[in-house]
C-alpha cells in the first residue's frame, strides 16, 4: 500500500509529532515524504506546512507557527478537523514508542521511493536507457540516509534565533538570571557548592519551589532528607511560615498549594542505591502517566551510585558526566548540589578549586555558585554566593546574601568587590590575593 493507513490512524498523528519535533530526522526524511502517504486532509495539511517552513527556514514549525497558518485556512471545517489533529499531534510528542515510528515510517517512505524508481525504469528500460536506470535505483537506495552534518552556520539563522532555541527557567535571584540569560536553559547542568549544613539544600528548594510558581512541572530527587520533610520544606518556602512550625498550619498550606500554577513531584532513594539509569526509568514512568518535567532539582548528586573498583574522584567524574548526559538526552535544566573541602569550609569566598573530590565538576557543569556561611553567617542569617563558573557570561563574581534557612528564602544584597571594600590593603594586597595567601597558609598548616 502506498498510504500509512495500514499502520492506523495513532502511528500516523505519531508519525507527525516525530516530524513537528526532530528536526534532524525531519532533514533527512524531508526529500522522500509526501503528503499523500497520509490519508485524511488535515494531516496532508499538517505535514505540507511542515515540510514548507522546513524548507524556507530549515528547522520544524513551532505552535505558535502553526497556530497562524490554521488561522489563515478559509474553510471552518476544515480548520477545526487541522485543530484537532495538531492539539492530538503535539500531545504525543513524548510517546514511548517514538523511536519505532521513526525507522517503522523511514522503512516506508524508503520503500515507496524504490517503488516509484522501480515504477519508472520500466519505460527507460523499453528504450534501453540503462544509465538513466542505474542512476534512479541508486538515488532510491541513498533515499532517508541520514543527513545531519552538523548546524549550518549560513543557513540555520532560524533556528538560532527561534523562541525554545533555548527555553530557560528563572531562579528565584535576578542577579544570577541576568548573568545567565534568563536562568539555566535545555539540557544546561546547574551546580550549587557549599559546606554541610550551609543551605545548598534549601537553595535547591528555593529554584525548584520559584519554578513552580511559575507555572513549570518540577520532580525533586531527594537522596539525603525524606521525601516527607523535604515536602515540609516546600510548604515552608511557599508559605512562609518555619519549617519547624509548619505541621500546626496545613489549612494555610492547602489555601496556598489551591492557586500554584505548577506541579511538585518529590522522589525519594536512599543513598547509594539510585543512579542516573535509576531517575530516568522514574521519568518515563512519570511520562507514561502524563507527567512531563521541566525541571529537575537533585539532591545531591555525589550520593549516587556508580561502578566500584574506581578511585572516588573517577566515580564522581562518571557521575556527573551521566548527569549531564541525562540532562541533554531529556532537553531539560537539571540543578544539583555537592561539598566543599576543609579549607573551603573555612573561607569567606569558596572558589573553584575547593570543590570536595574532583574540580572535573566545575568543567562538566554549565552554571556553578558556591555558597559560603560560616558559624558566624548562621547566626546572623548571612553568607556569600560566588560565581565559579559560567557558560553563558560573566563568572568570579560575589554577592552577600541575606538567608533565611527556616523557610528558604535567600536575598541578594551588595555585590562583593574583587578587591575588597576599599581595594588594596595597608599591604598593597587586594581582597582575591589576601583570600589566596590565607588559603595557602591553611594548606600548609593542614599537611
Amino acid at each position: 500500500m502506498s498510504k500509512l493507513e495500514q499502520y492506523g490512524h495513532n502511528f500516523q498523528i505519531k508519525t507527525l509529532s516525530v516530524l513537528v519535533k526532530d528536526k534532524e530526522f525531519l532533514q533527512q526524511v524531508a526529500d522522500i515524504v509526501s503528503p499523500d502517504f497520509f490519508d485524511n486532509e488535515a494531516n496532508k495539511w499538517i505535514i505540507s506546512k511542515t515540510l514548507e517552513y522546513f524548507n524556507e527556514f530549515k528547522t520544524t514549525p513551532t505552535m505558535e507557527v502553526f497556530k497562524v497558518e490554521v488561522e489563515n485556512i478559509r474553510n471552518e471545517i476544515q480548520q477545526v478537523a487541522v485543530k484537532e489533529q495538531l492539539k492530538e499531534t503535539f500531545k504525543s510528542i513524548h510517546s514511548p514508542d517514538l523511536d519505532y515510528v521513526k525507522q517503522t515510517f523511514l522503512d516506508f517512505c524508503r520503500n515507496q521511493t524504490l517503488k516509484s524508481a522501480l515504477l519508472s525504469s520500466v519505460d527507460l528500460l523499453e528504450i534501453g536507457n540503462y544509465e538513466d536506470i542505474r542512476r534512479l535505483i541508486d538515488n532510491a537506495l541513498k533515499a532517508g540516509v541520514e543527513k545531519n552534518l552538523g548546524h549550518d552556520y549560513m543557513d540555520a539563522i532560524e533556528e538560532r534565533y527561534k523562541e525554545e532555541a533555548r527555553n530557560t527557567i528563572e531562579t528565584p535571584w535576578n542577579e544570577i538570571n541576568s548573568l545567565v540569560g534568563g536562568g539555566l536553559g535545555n539540557g544546561d547542568l546547574g551546580l550549587i557548592v557549599g559546606n554541610p549544613g550551609g543551605g545548598k539544600s534549601w537553595a535547591l528548594v528555593a529554584i525548584g519551589g520559584h519554578a513552580v510558581k511559575l507555572g513549570y512541572t518540577v520532580i525533586h530527587y531527594t537522596l539525603e532528607l525524606s521525601d516527607v520533610y523535604v515536602g515540609q520544606r516546600y510548604d515552608a518556602f511557599f508559605t512562609e511560615i518555619p519549617v519547624n512550625e509548619i505541621k500546626i498550619h496545613k489549612s494555610t498550606v492547602k489555601s496556598k498549594l489551591e492557586d500554584m500554577r505548577g506541579k511538585l513531584y518529590i522522589k525519594q532513594y536512599p543513598a547509594g542505591k539510585a543512579n542516573v539509569n535509576t531517575i530516568l526509568a522514574h521519568i518515563d514512568k512519570c511520562r507514561g502517566q502524563g507527567i512531563e518535567p521541566d525541571l529537575i532539582v537533585l539532591d545531591y548528586a555525589d550520593l549516587l551510585y556508580t561502578k566500584n573498583g574506581k578511585e572516588k574522584r573517577d566515580r564522581l567524574d562518571d557521575i556527573y558526566t551521566s548527569i549531564r548526559g541525562m540532562s541533554t538526552e531529556l532537553n531539560i535544566p537539571v540543578w544539583t548540589a555537592s561539598q566543599v573541602n576543609r579549607s573551603g569550609a573555612r573561607s569567606d569566598i569558596i572558589e573553584g578549586d575547593q570543590i570536595s573530590e574532583s574540580y572535573s565538576k566545575i568543567m562538566i557543569t554549565d552554571f556553578a555558585l558556591s555558597l559560603s556561611r560560616k558559624t558566624e553567617d548562621k547566626e546572623n542569617g548571612t553568607g556569600r554566593f560566588h560565581v565559579m563558573k559560567n557558560r553563558y557570561g560573566a563568572d568570579g563574581l560575589s554577592y552577600d546574601v541575606s538567608m533565611d534557612t527556616s523557610i528558604g528564602k535567600i536575598e541578594f544584597n551588595n555585590r562583593i568587590s574583587n578587591e575588597g571594600p576599599s581595594g588594596p590593603d595597608g599591604a598593597g594586597f587586594t581582597g582575591n590575593e589576601r583570600r589566596n595567601l590565607q588559603r595557602a597558609a591553611e594548606n600548609i598548616f593542614n599537611l
